[in-house]
């Protein structure tokens, strides 16, 4: 791989990586279980239906009426089987009631024990964010390292690896805010 030759496509590339880090990590707190209904929690489940496999986003309207209750509508009436057989098979740990037209999941309390699991499993995950911020401005440094010499002075150097080194600070600050946010969220009852 040859990487750019461009200081500012080096900042752009590593900006653009952290900033799917910090997506990515976003996506697993919204699926993240908490004492509250949240369609996150389900949007992502893979249905089987037409002879595919779909998230259950873009094969129903889903719905939180109430803080405990999540109401699943499917556009098409003949696909409810499949969705609540995908919710009994994904690890969401709800069970389905289903009145022949929608699928109602109503949202348990956590227990204590059970949200010190998920401030923990939540840690792991901010920490593999901060991983992947690490590893990109590991590979910025490597790239600018690889930037041939002619007509890129030392002081434009020590720039790029500045803003690089503020990208990771700046990144791997917000994977801190959302591990504090997500952690007050799954602790308070």
């Amino acid at each position: 791989m040859t990487g750019p030759s461009d200081p500012d496509e080096v900042l752009l590339d590593c900006e653009e990586r952290m900033e799917k880090s910090i997506d990515v990590l976003k996506g697993e707190f919204r699926g993240m279980r908490t004492g509250r209904a949240n369609p996150g929690l389900v949007e992502n489940v893979r249905v089987e239906a037409y002879g595919t496999q779909s998230p259950l986003k873009q094969l129903a309207n889903i719905g939180a009426p109430e803080p405990s209750l999540l109401v699943i509508k499917p556009y098409d009436p003949s696909i409810l089987g499949d969705i609540e057989r995908a919710i009994h098979k994904s690890d969401v740990g709800i069970t389905p009631a289903s009145d022949g037209k929608v699928i109602r999941l109503a949202i348990p309390p956590l227990s204590e024990q059970r949200r010190r699991q998920l401030v923990h499993r939540a840690k792991e995950v901010a920490e593999e964010s901060r991983v992947s911020i690490r590893n990109v401005r590991r590979d910025g440094i490597k790239a600018v390292d690889a930037i041939p010499d002619a007509g890129f002075p030392e002081d434009e150097r020590d720039r790029v690896l500045k803003e690089i080194e503020d990208l990771t600070k700046k990144y791997s600050g917000a994977a801190d805010q959302l591990l504090e946010r997500k952690t007050a969220e799954l602790m308070e009852v």
